[in-house]
């Protein structure tokens, strides 16, 4: 197979339903051997990838990770039951979770969106604030690894016959692909759908690009936001673990649409409780890639600083604007 001599590791784009850019950065990464895609997100749907086909050139083969898992389930039911418990397990943890995070983010808006004469004890304020919410999250995300090692440790999933072999039939795919494309869908799915099947380790072998949930699913943590959801107001909540392929970064699709950008209080607590990592804006044509080192931020392409603004230039590895 022929391989570009610096491809990037992993390009975080644009939603691409109504903004197709995967077609464009494919041809940026000068491969043109097979590609390995991921629509696990869209559950039922997943089959239905003639676009995406379209868009990659006709040369993607479709893993069919939700398909692949289903038929473990129907084959090994002490499995089944036991993933289904972790997800109840976590699904509980995550009420537990919104009941504190309700108060602490209630707190940390009031004092953003506080005027005070003394600027320096309301500054103390909402940094102590921030770090409330930054170690609200920290527990939580430990609560979750837990469950996630419990898990690994009492069913030792990757030793079971029918996962086994549906793990080594995509890994025999994998080996004749030069990139990965995960396309978006139900977050929380996908994200299950590529832990059970072991992917995590295989797709950091070769470049990948990602959007919507295929991005956020590639962070280190997947956040949750949604300011005007219908049931009214959302809290920006920490739902896993992610796979750490996409270091430094919080993954923000539809953002424009998602978020009050125009309220820069709100912004910027918003982007101090994630710092260090970079709250990344991931609107249609936005385009991100990590190369190993650093992320680089392409031109229209935009982050939240500090003060909860857009900003467009290049990060440190470790996150935080340079």
């Amino acid at each position: 197979m022929s391989v570009s001599p610096h491809p990037p590791r992993v390009t975080l784009l644009g939603p691409q339903r109504h903004a197709i850019t995967v077609t464009e950065e494919l041809d940026a990464t000068g491969l043109l051997g097979r590609i390995a895609v991921i629509t696990a997100g869209w559950q039922e749907r997943e089959a239905e990838d003639d676009e995406l086909q379209e868009a990659v050139g006709r040369r993607a083969v479709n893993l069919r990770l939700h398909q692949r898992v289903d038929r473990v389930f129907a084959e090994d039911a002490e499995l089944f039951a036991a993933h289904r418990k972790r997800q109840d397990r976590l699904r509980h943890l995550q009420d537990l979770y919104r009941l504190r995070l309700d108060a602490y983010l209630g707190a940390a808006q009031a004092l953003y969106h506080r005027e005070d004469a003394h600027a320096d004890l309301l500054a103390a304020e909402r940094a102590g604030s921030v770090r409330a919410l930054q170690e609200l999250d920290d527990h939580h995300l430990r609560q979750i690894r837990a469950i996630h090692e419990e898990f690994e440790a009492q069913v030792q999933p990757g030793s079971r016959g029918p996962l086994r072999r549906e793990r080594q039939e995509v890994l025999d795919i994998l080996s004749g692909c030069e990139l990965v494309a995960i396309a978006g869908g139900h977050v929380a799915t996908l994200l299950a759908r590529i832990r059970l099947m072991g992917l995590a380790d295989l797709l950091g072998q070769r470049p990948i690009l990602a959007w919507s949930a295929g991005a956020m699913v590639l962070s280190e943590r997947l956040v949750l936001f949604h300011d005007n959801p219908p049931e009214g107001p959302g809290n920006a909540e920490v739902l896993d673990i992610g796979l750490g392929l996409a270091p430094g970064v919080v993954p923000l699709p539809h953002a424009s649409k998602r978020l009050r950008l125009s309220d820069g209080p709100r912004m910027a607590c918003f982007a101090q409780r994630f710092a260090p990592a970079m709250c990344l804006v991931l609107d249609p044509y936005s385009r991100a890639r990590w190369d190993g080192t650093a992320w680089h931020l392409h031109d229209g392409t935009f982050c939240l600083d500090a003060s909860g603004q857009l900003a467009s230039q290049d990060v440190a590895a470790t996150g935080g604007l340079t």
